[in-house]
């Protein structure tokens, strides 16, 4: 991912925090003529081995799982719902329009889950978005009828070979003109657009 200085990130804890918060994610692998890309939970996790790994799962259905075995290498690519168009206008000088966004893309080599390693990652994918429900449904609590599903989908594990991060939040601009977009960003009433301001604000350094 090309990357411009003013906004790369590289504290680790920084990069983990957003994949697990934004780990609504795509993985792009490679297919016989084309990329290909699946929209799916994908969850940083760590293996029995102590090892950083993503986790998760496709349908079988799915033909992406076929390339995994003649070309594991993958990428997955973790967006944050918070992004939003920067007027030119909002600067005091003439310029471009941009846009401001947060991504983390993290490259591996994917392997199959299968047995009890399957089975714990749909454990832990389940504990935590059950954790919002008001009778959180248990992984171990499924009936032997609902578990056979799991015949129906692909688990993968992906080793972790490198991740980035690119927080695109106005950083290259002058104080002057950073404050101006938060303004125009705040007037507009969105709460997309105020929630960036907000985003900004927290992000950059004093």
């Amino acid at each position: 991912m090309h990357i411009p200085s003013h906004f790369k990130v590289e504290d680790p804890a920084l990069i983990d925090d957003f994949i697990r918060q934004n780990s609504f994610g795509t993985l792009v692998s490679v297919g016989e003529s084309y990329p290909l890309a699946t929209h799916i939970p994908i969850e940083l996790e760590v293996n029995a081995a102590g090892h950083q790994v993503l986790w998760g799962h496709i349908s079988k259905a799915n033909p992406q799982w076929r390339s995994f075995e003649t070309n594991p290498m993958v990428l997955a690519i973790f967006l944050s719902p918070i992004d939003h168009y920067i007027s030119s206008s909002w600067y005091f000088h003439d310029n471009v329009p941009t846009w401001n966004y947060m991504s983390v893309q993290v490259t591996g080599t994917l392997q199959l889950l299968t047995g009890e390693a399957l089975e714990e990652s749909l454990r832990r994918l389940m504990n935590k978005y059950e954790s919002i429900s008001a009778k959180p449904v248990d992984f171990d609590g499924l009936t032997a009828s609902v578990k056979r599903q799991i015949h129906g989908i692909i688990g993968f594990e992906i080793s972790i070979d490198r991740k980035e991060a690119s927080f695109k939040l106005s950083q290259n601009r002058t104080l002057e003109d950073f404050n101006n977009v938060l303004v125009h960003l705040r007037a507009t009433g969105d709460h997309t657009a105020m929630r960036m301001a907000q985003i900004m604000e927290e992000a950059r350094p004093l």
